[in-house]
């Protein structure tokens, strides 16, 4: 082979090395910008989750005040239906 097949051979492999290498830089290029959309979007979704449950720690307080409000709806329900009425000495004046 002349000289000057090796060097149209040369450069032909330096082509092929170069396709190759901007084809595997495009591959992890895309799997980068993958990986990138999926963070952002688990991102958003801790936040919302976050946002969600930051007054957790007032179930407790509304467990009690919900507790009182049934009691008290028990007092009106029973006054209501006459269980509770005026006191009787009073009726007969």
């Amino acid at each position: 082979m002349s000289s000057n097949g090796y060097w149209w051979l040369a450069l032909g492999l330096g082509l092929l090395a170069a396709v190759i290498a901007t084809i595997l830089l495009q591959l992890f290029y895309r799997q980068l910008r993958r990986i990138e959309r999926d963070a952002l979007a688990l991102w958003v979704t801790g936040k919302q989750v976050a946002a969600n449950t930051a007054t957790t720690w007032l179930l407790g307080d509304i467990a009690a005040g919900l507790d009182q409000l049934i009691a008290e709806a028990g007092q009106h329900e029973r006054l209501l239906r006459g269980a509770v009425g005026p006191d009787p000495s009073e009726a007969a004046i």
